[in-house]
This record gives C-alpha cells, sequence and structure tokens, in this order.
C-alpha cells in the first residue's frame, strides 16, 4: 500500500494563528512525503524505515516516539488486536525542520497509507484530526494549521477556536502568483520558537496581544489582495509580515540574509515561513525576475530553491 502527503508553507500568519489569529496556508504539491507498507517477517510487529530521517526502529523498542504512538493510535482505532507484522516505509522530499510542514506531512502518509492497507475510508477532517494528536507530541502547543492544510491539499484560510471545529475555508485566488522558496540550511524544531513565543506573551502579554492583532490584519487584506488578483499590494504584505515576525522573537540573520537578496533582486515581497529561527523563507516573484531572484538566492547561501505556482482557485 502506497500513500503521499505534501509540503506545505504559510503565506502570513504565523505564530499569531496560535493565539486565535487566522493564517492563509498553501500546500506544495510537487515537494512530498511518501510511505509504502509492505509485509514484514513472521513475528517482526512493525518496523519503520525512514532513510531520509536517518532512523529504522520497532515499535517496540521505541513505543513513545510520535510516529511510534500515531501508528499505534490508528491500529486501536481500526480495532486490530495483535501487532501486525509490517514495515512502514518513510520517504521525503520536505526538509526536516524546515517550517514546510514535514512531520505533518509524513504522518499524514502513515494515517493514508494504514487507511488503505485496512480498508479504511477517512475523511480529509479525520485524517486532520489524528495527525493533529502527533503534531501535539512534536510541538507542544502548534496551531493545527499544518495538519489542516496538508490533510486537505487546499489553500485555506485557518482560524483556531477555544473549541473545536476550527474556521477552515477554501481562499479565493482571482490570477496565479509564483513565490520562490528558500533554505536557510538552518535547522530549527517548531517547537522551540513556539514555545519562546509562548513565554514572552506570558511575560508581556499586552504587546504581544497588539503584534498578533497587527499580524491579523495583515492575513485579512493579504486575503483581499488574493481575491482581486492584486500581486502588486500582497508584496508589501509580505514585507510587513516579516517585519512583525522580526518584532515577534523568531527571525534570524540567515533568514533576513536572504531576504533582503530577494528583495534587492526584485522580489514584490519576502519574508519567513514557519516557525523561524531557520527553515525556509519565502519570496513574491514574477516571470522576469524569478531567474534573478533565484540566483540572488542561492548567492546570498540558500542551500536550495524551490519554486512553487499557486494556481487560480474560486
Amino acid at each position: 500500500m502506497h500513500a503521499s502527503a505534501p509540503g506545505k508553507i504559510i503565506l502570513c500568519g504565523e505564530h499569531a494563528v496560535v493565539y486565535g489569529r487566522p493564517a492563509i496556508a498553501i500546500p506544495l504539491n510537487d515537494v512530498r512525503a511518501r510511505v509504502s507498507i509492505i509485509p514484514g517477517a513472521p513475528g517482526s510487529g512493525v518496523c519503520f524505515d525512514a532513510p531520509d530521517l536517518g532512523r529504522r526502529w520497532l515499535i517496540t523498542s521505541a513505543p513513545h516516539d510520535p510516529l511510534s504512538e500515531l501508528t499505534l493510535a490508528i491500529l486501536r482505532q481500526f480495532g486490530v488486536q495483535r501487532m501486525p507484522d509490517i514495515e512502514i516505509a518513510i520517504t521525503s522530499d520536505i526538509p526536516i525542520a524546515s517550517g514546510m510542514g514535514s512531520g505533518a506531512a509524513i504522518a499524514t502518509a502513515i494515517v493514508r497509507a494504514l487507511a488503505s492497507a485496512y480498508g479504511r475510508n477517512l475523511s480529509a477532517a479525520e485524517v486532520s484530526a489524528l495527525v493533529y494528536e502527533s503534531e501535539q507530541r512534536f510541538h507542544g502547543t502548534p496551531s493545527g494549521i499544518d495538519n489542516t492544510v496538508i490533510a486537505y491539499e487546499q489553500v485555506i484560510w485557518f482560524q483556531r477556536r477555544s473549541e473545536p471545529p476550527h474556521q477552515i475555508e477554501p481562499i479565493a485566488i482571482a490570477e496565479p502568483f509564483t513565490l520562490l522558496i528558500g533554505d536557510t540550511g538552518v535547522r530549527s524544531a517548531t517547537r522551540l520558537p513556539v514555545g519562546e513565543v509562548r513565554r514572552r506573551w506570558e511575560r508581556d502579554p499586552s504587546r504581544y496581544e497588539m503584534l498578533f492583532d497587527a499580524v491579523a490584519d495583515v492575513v485579512y487584506q493579504a486575503r483581499r489582495a488574493l481575491a482581486e488578483g492584486d500581486r502588486a499590494a500582497l508584496g508589501p504584505l509580505l514585507d510587513r509580515n516579516q517585519a512583525l515576525l522580526e518584532e515577534i522573537g523568531v527571525s534570524s540573520p540567515e533568514l533576513e540574509r536572504l531576504i533582503t537578496a530577494a528583495r534587492s533582486a526584485g522580489a514584490g515581497g519576502a519574508k519567513l515561513s514557519g516557525g523561524g529561527w531557520g527553515g525556509v523563507m519565502i519570496a513574491l516573484v514574477e516571470p522576469e525576475t524569478a531567474q534573478q531572484v533565484r540566483q540572488a538566492l542561492q548567492a546570498a547561501g540558500a542551500t536550495r530553491v524551490l519554486e512553487t505556482i499557486v494556481q487560480a482557485a474560486a
């Protein structure tokens, strides 16, 4: 049985989304995690083989690993009484700890592969809920946006409510636009900046609530620009979001070096995407500027540059 799931980027709204403000997220359909389930030797139990993660382990030897716990939870939900003898082979194009949803994509692919293996038809909402539980083991206080955009594979508006269901709806995009994704090569587990922002918010809630409100205003304006096909307005909004993320305290010298290089080379706007303190940034480009911005990012130290075209959608 085979299954896959896309990576993702957050266009705008990260960190503030944890505190009830909206965010816009985009799936990366050409950058995916893949899972295959194959029969194992009799008595072997469940074995994970993840060469891209540099790991291979038995579920019995690491039962509290988030992917082990996720698999055990799914097997229980499916009513599986006896541990199956299977190998779960995991491969992924998505850089780990980059802000591109690697953990949620792998978890989503595992859920889909196990559902297929056991003849279960899970809705996107059910997959998203299972993956959210796994994300909690990775990140502590995840927003819920990674599991949602990856499970639904749509550009979405996401707003967390105090009690589920959260607000999840597709975004209207009047005109396609192109983003370059520059990888700093610096890995930062999402839970670290998320945890630090929470500590800062607890120490100075009024200041951080004001910053989160300012981020929300950017997100609302970005939604309007997307609906109107106004790329000229979208770029400065990405720049404004980046300035707020710097105030929130989740940027880094490596990110800012790539962002500055992209803007200087003609990008319409640029910002970090994801947890920050490393990982990736995004730059809004036009067809005539894409190549020079790509070269500028590489010259500024990007370890890789990916391109994605966000298609128009009603």
